[in-house]
């Protein structure tokens, strides 16, 4: 450690030309240069950074907001790096948070409820040499104890499970994924710093991995996933990625395998909801990854060119543009919708020798069928597997619109989302136009126009209710008998029965024979009255 550290003073070794490639070059670029617009700044974001430096401490914004800045978007979320330790900014700010294990960082919380916003502060990071680092046989969870008192800690694979060691702004930079998520600007003197041409990168339009790419991606190999999202977030600015940072993608995918399923579950989220759900699905065919980064994963990419999933892609898009929220339940119970109408119409059949079941349990089945079969243990138990099961369900409960079920449907809470499913089901074809636009204005209107729209429903039913009433097949009329028929035989059933015969009328209707049930003669003779028949039987 102490010859380490002489080194590094004496610039040799790890410190020295390397060292100095490595960390990169301070530039400190003024605004005249870089044309950063300060009224796309969130005023909240500058808010974290004054107060941080009135404190005296280092802050700046960081990361994919600068540049966004740089390209003249006004960023959704603002990150701010600091040299306070966490412990140091959560005690600056009323609400503040530390989370996180493998990095600790803090969420600063403005606002209450769904207008609230977080900016996220992390510490500057050293540079840690991973071939110094402890390491475990086990992963996050099996090795928790281990981990529990590591700062710097890898797997088996030398994937980096803690890294908790702060260090100064040059390092930070280096331990950045992309040059253009590597740079700092400062608000207040409106001063951008840059360390990897991250300036340069973006005016070329291009997403260029600082260091060696492959063991980028086998010190995280999340960072894959980071660069197909960020090729399909920017390629509609005509943004792609350097050919040595894309060369590696598919070996790399294999270390996947070994990143716990809820992060990789979190990941392709982060890939379908952040607007850009079709360009994702556009680029892991074209980088050769359309199947094996996360199984639900590969089901949305083969299943995106269906009507259905691919209206429900579009649709995300479109909201997340509009800035409206998007619910992960909603998507996923669209790409898997498929499942639980194929499972649930083959329990209604009976089909493959199972026992034909009510519409509403074989509903509930194949949603249980889906779940162990598709999602499994990672998320699929809570709060989105109990919005998914709601959307589902309540989709028979629309064809209902007649008593109270209207009224007590529009009153659940997952009901905005169970419609706008059905909505696209309409648009596609697989439900009735009508009804879609029924439900719209009854969960619009007022009650009387509500009570208007029932009897308009009930209408409906009793015209075509005479329709077929008029459809149905008339049984065929009944011969008159012939004449020489014995009277005997036309006054008696086949059980026995007197029957009272009738004319028939010249029209040829017949009217229905009324049976008349004969009534027997008591016997005579001892026991009196049919005693001697039930004795005598």
């Amino acid at each position: 450690m102490i010859k380490k550290f002489i080194d590094k003073l004496l610039g040799k070794g790890a410190g020295g030309t390397q060292g100095r490639s490595r960390f990169g070059k301070r530039q400190e670029v003024p605004a005249e240069v870089h044309g950063i617009d300060p009224a796309l700044v969130d005023e909240r974001a500058k808010n974290v950074v004054t107060t941080l430096q009135q404190a005296g401490y280092e802050a700046y914004v960081v990361g994919g907001a600068v540049r966004d800045l740089l390209l003249g978007l006004r960023p959704k979320d603002f990150d701010v790096a600091t040299n306070a330790t966490p412990e140091q900014v959560k005690a600056l700010f009323r609400r503040a948070f530390i989370i996180g294990r493998r990095f600790r960082i803090v969420h600063v919380v403005y606002g209450r409820g769904r207008e609230h916003e977080v900016i996220e502060v992390s510490t500057f990071r050293a540079y840690m040499d991973n071939a110094a680092a402890e390491q475990v046989a086990g992963n996050e969870r099996t090795s928790k104890g281990e981990l529990a008192s590591m700062k710097h800690a890898v797997d088996a694979s030398g994937r980096v499970l803690r890294d908790n060691v702060w260090g100064p702004q040059e390092e930070d930079a280096a331990r950045r994924d992309f040059t253009v998520n590597a740079m700092y600007y400062d608000p207040a003197n409106q001063v951008v710093v840059d360390y990897h041409n991250g300036i340069k990168d973006a005016q070329k339009l291009t997403l260029r991995m600082i260091g060696d790419p492959a063991t980028r991606y086998r010190e995280d190999p999340v960072r894959i996933i980071r660069a197909i999202r960020f090729s399909a977030k920017l390629a509609a600015l005509g943004f792609k990625l350097e050919a040595k940072t894309a060369a590696p993608l598919v070996e790399s995918s294999k270390l996947l395998a070994d990143v716990p399923q809820s992060r990789l579950f979190d990941e392709m989220l982060k890939l379908l909801q952040t607007g850009h759900a079709i360009a994702t699905v556009e680029q892991l065919r074209k980088l050769g990854l359309a199947r094996g980064i996360y199984p639900l994963l590969d089901v949305v990419v083969e299943r995106a060119d269906q009507p259905f999933v691919k209206a429900a892609l579009q649709d995300t898009d479109r909201r997340v543009g509009e800035g409206k929220p998007v619910a992960p339940s909603f998507l996923l119970a669209c790409v898997l919708w498929a499942d639980v109408r194929d499972g649930w119409a083959q329990r209604q059949e009976g089909r493959n020798g199972q026992r034909a079941q009510p519409p509403f349990p074989a509903l509930q089945d194949a949603i249980d069928d889906v779940f162990n079969a598709r999602i499994g243990d990672v998320s699929g138990r809570g709060k989105l597997a109990a919005d998914m099961r709601e959307i589902w369900m309540m989709q028979p409960r629309f064809d209902k619109r007649t008593g109270s079920t209207p009224y007590s449907l529009v009153e659940q809470a997952r009901f905005r989302a169970a419609f706008d499913f059905m909505r696209l089901r309409a648009d596609v074809g697989e439900v009735s136009e009508a009804i879609a636009e029924w439900w719209q204005e009854f969960s619009t209107s007022d009650d009387t126009r509500r009570s208007d729209l029932l009897e308009q429903v009930r209408e409906e039913q009793k015209v075509r209710q005479r329709v077929r009433v008029r459809e149905t097949p008339q049984p065929p009329k009944p011969r008159a008998e012939p004449a020489g028929r014995r009277a005997t035989d036309a006054g008696r059933s086949d059980e026995g029965d007197e029957v009272e015969t009738v004319a028939v009328p010249p029209d040829g209707e017949a009217v229905v024979p009324r049976k008349r049930r004969r009534r027997r003669k008591p016997r005579t003779g001892g026991g009196g009255e049919g005693g001697g028949g039930a004795a005598g039987a």
